[in-house]
């Protein structure tokens, strides 16, 4: 069984990365794959501190909770779908910083990224090539861009073209490929 993390790159109030994570993991869900298991990470549900940041003493032991939950989450998937919204012509800063607190527990595991912004997410995308490539993660090609001006009501109400569907079948192809074959690595 390989186990897929569908992972919510915003925390920011008023996201669209839930309607696009959810859709995903239907999409996902209903190719019947076997052998695989789809769960949704949402970054909002830990309360990681900016990496080196001193904390005041009462806030430590909730920080350290919330790393090591954010670790033991994450190291517990074969394979990763980002859900990265673009900020800035890059991934958004919660996603970065919450990925600099992992090194061990994505090393030679596969991802796949699904974004959304005024050019689909594109720049995020090749921003978490390049960390990505730190942590020994294999991303895989192809992508599914959604497009804050056609794939969005109001930049909001999230409304897909039906044409995304086959990058998101490429794209999951893609990722459970690397993922299981990275598996054996890992097992060795």
């Amino acid at each position: 069984m390989l186990k897929i993390g569908i992972v919510l790159g915003s925390v920011r109030q008023g996201r669209n990365a839930e309607a696009v994570a959810n859709w995903t993991l239907d999409f996902a869900n209903k190719r019947n794959d076997a052998d695989v298991e789809y769960e949704i990470v949402d970054l909002a549900n830990y309360d990681l501190p900016f990496l080196g940041a001193a904390l005041p003493e009462d806030r430590q032991a909730a920080a350290e909770t919330a790393i090591k939950g954010w670790s033991e989450k994450m190291a517990s998937f074969d394979g990763y779908i980002f859900i990265a919204p673009e900020y800035n012509h890059a991934v958004g800063g919660a996603l970065k910083n919450a990925l600099d607190y992992l090194n061990p527990e994505l090393n030679n595991k596969a991802a796949g990224f699904v974004g959304y912004g005024s050019l689909g997410g594109t720049r995020a995308h090749e921003n978490l090539r390049l960390i990505l490539g730190e942590l020994q993660v294999a991303d895989v090609r192809t992508a599914v861009t959604f497009s804050l001006m056609s794939d969005f009501e109001n930049m909001s109400v999230f409304k897909p073209a039906e044409y995304h569907a086959a990058n998101a079948d490429q794209m999951l192809d893609q990722v459970i490929a690397w993922s299981g074959a990275l598996k054996t690595v890992r097992e060795k």
